[in-house]
């Protein structure tokens, strides 16, 4: 009687709840800030009232005939076998309904597919779990990492007002411009998708599938890896942030100016110190997913890097793997991830890091000469 009587009060305080506790919670879609996404919406809701009126008139003859032709008032079943007339009925009227609801349809979708006369183009890679983004046409590219702090996600913080959908460098785009994007992946598959937009497309490893948008309104807009790319899955977002052209501009300047500093970068003398600074947070960044924070990892996939032989002896093989990855198993190639200063800083950071303290660093002119060796 007790656990009856506890299940009746739980049942009863779920339904006095106030109604602004399910304020947020929404069945339809939305239109969207983009051209695409607004006549996504509009079909949604043409295609959706058809299939509403065929259901009230099919189900509305179906009740009626079984209510006004019961047995109770002494109707019989009749028995019949074919009517041409009803035959050419049924086939025609959907058939005309379908094409009614495909002109619309094949309009939006020619429009989705036209990739054509864009203003901006930028590649997009999806890697294990990060995006790349490479802007084509100005020789500059970042990676953007989700940003959501560790302790949020195992609860020893209140949750943020993105919880699982911010990121450290969001994509940037003019507004009222055409941005073309090129889609591919370095390691599974994964899918790029921001509902605001429309847009959602697949990243596969060998291919580059295209899409395009154009944003109506400024704002920072947020997305998903929509495929199930793997372990950390749930944690690689989609965030853009379309700003007007003026400032993008601007930006777009800042950046590449930024990534020809990074590129000086190599030539510097850097100090032990100064490489684990910067390689504790390409190590938070890139690496502690896998082999955690403390350098433990997740035997047998991740091995542990404290205490290991390759960080304690054998340098070479640490730089090989680190810049090439280990085929085969789940270690990635950052190679083409980080950069030469990155690369050197993690593997010097490793390297000393957790008590392993061999004293040795890695220079970004070491891997510089050892990409170009290979």
């Amino acid at each position: 009687m007790r656990v009856h009587a506890k299940r009746a009060v739980a049942l009863a305080a779920g339904l006095l709840l106030p109604v602004t506790v399910m304020a947020n919670w929404t069945m339809n879609m939305s239109p969207g800030v983009t051209s695409t996404s607004n006549q996504i919406y509009s079909l949604h809701m043409t295609i959706l009232w058809i299939c509403v009126a065929i259901g009230v008139v099919v189900f509305g003859v179906m009740f009626w005939s079984i209510f006004a032709h019961r047995k109770s008032r002494g109707f019989k079943p009749a028995n019949f076998h074919e009517n041409t007339v009803v035959e050419v009925l049924w086939t025609i009227v959907p058939l005309a309904i379908l094409v009614a609801m495909a002109i619309p349809a094949t309009t939006t979708l020619i429009e989705m597919y036209d990739t054509t006369e864009s203003d901006v183009d930028i590649k997009i890679t999806g890697y294990q779990w990060r995006w790349q983004y490479e802007y084509i046409d100005d020789d500059f590219s970042f990676f953007s990492n989700m940003s959501t702090p560790k302790d949020q996600i195992r609860n020893r913080q209140a949750k943020g007002e993105n919880y699982l959908l911010e990121v450290d460098n969001p994509l940037v785009i003019p507004v009222g411009k055409k941005v073309r994007f090129l889609l591919t992946a370095n390691d599974v598959i994964h899918s790029w998708w921001v509902p605001e937009f429309g847009v959602k497309k697949d990243a596969i490893p060998g291919f580059i599938n295209e899409t395009w948008t154009r944003v109506d309104v400024p704002g920072t807009y947020r997305g998903q890896c929509t495929e199930l790319c793997g372990k950390d899955h749930g944690f690689m977002p989609v965030v853009v942030k379309a700003v007007p052209e003026e400032e993008y501009n601007v930006w777009v300047a800042e950046q590449k100016e930024a990534a020809e500093t990074e590129r000086r970068l190599t030539e510097k003398d850097w100090t032990l110190e100064e490489l684990m600074e910067r390689g504790e947070q390409a190590y938070a960044t890139a690496c502690a997913s896998c082999h955690q924070a403390d350098g433990t990892g997740l035997p047998p996939a991740f091995p542990a890097l404290k205490g290991s032989q390759m960080a304690l002896e054998d340098m070479a093989g640490h730089i090989e793997i680190v810049v090439n990855g280990s085929p085969g198993t789940a270690m990635q190639a950052f190679g083409n991830q980080l950069s030469e200063v990155d690369l050197a800083a993690v593997i010097t950071y490793e390297r000393n890091a957790w008590g392993n303290n061999t004293g040795e660093m890695v220079t970004p002119k070491e891997i510089f000469d050892y990409k170009n060796q290979q």
